[in-house]
């Protein structure tokens, strides 16, 4: 059973950099603090809990949400260091973990949250600059490919426009080498 992915089209590919113009989309988001590792499993779990059925819909009871790929966080004090090596590790602030929502939903046909802590939002259609990598999405990592991506815009005279955020793809039982991942920045 195939996992539904944001739709998105591919406008210039260069391996493994693409840019892409994303339709608009509705996410489930909460905002964590802690390390980037603690963060992710924190708003992963706040998250799986609404989609799983910790919600209320309009017409009363609740609905399981199909799971969807990726996971997406993003730290959301903006201040990403661009010393070398460029990290994803905020100062102060909390991350923003989301989930998108399967397309059929419309934010009136989605089922609201009983956790507070957790958002329902749409995103208008945006343009992301990605570099995709398998493997861990250990922080080291994660900065090296976020500097690699800055460093591909800034030759294609790109301005990024946001934090860079972290996409994962995969369970945590799947093979290291069969893992998706994706550093994306808006531009």
């Amino acid at each position: 059973m195939a996992i539904e992915e944001p739709a998105y089209t591919v406008t210039e590919k260069a391996e493994p950099f693409e840019l892409r113009a994303y339709a608009p989309k509705i996410v489930a988001e909460t905002f964590v603090g802690g390390s980037m590792d603690k963060a992710s499993g924190a708003g992963f779990r706040l998250i799986a809990d609404y989609i799983f059925g910790n919600n209320s819909l309009q017409e009363g009871g609740n609905a399981e949400i199909s799971m969807t790929a990726p996971v997406t966080m993003q730290p959301t004090s903006g201040k990403i260091s661009m010393t070398a090596p460029v990290t994803m590790e905020q100062s102060g602030g909390k991350w923003r973990v989301h989930f998108v929502m399967p397309s059929k939903y419309t934010l009136a046909t989605l089922p609201k949250p009983n956790n507070s802590a957790v958002t329902i939002r749409q995103i208008p259609s945006v343009n992301y600059a990605v570099i995709r990598f398998s493997g861990f999405a250990g922080e080291s990592k994660v900065a090296a490919k976020t500097a690699d991506l800055l460093k591909w815009l800034e030759g294609k005279g790109i301005k990024p426009l946001g934090s860079p955020e972290l996409a994962r793809y995969n369970a945590p039982w799947t093979l290291p080498f069969l893992r998706r991942n994706e550093v994306m920045v808006r531009y």
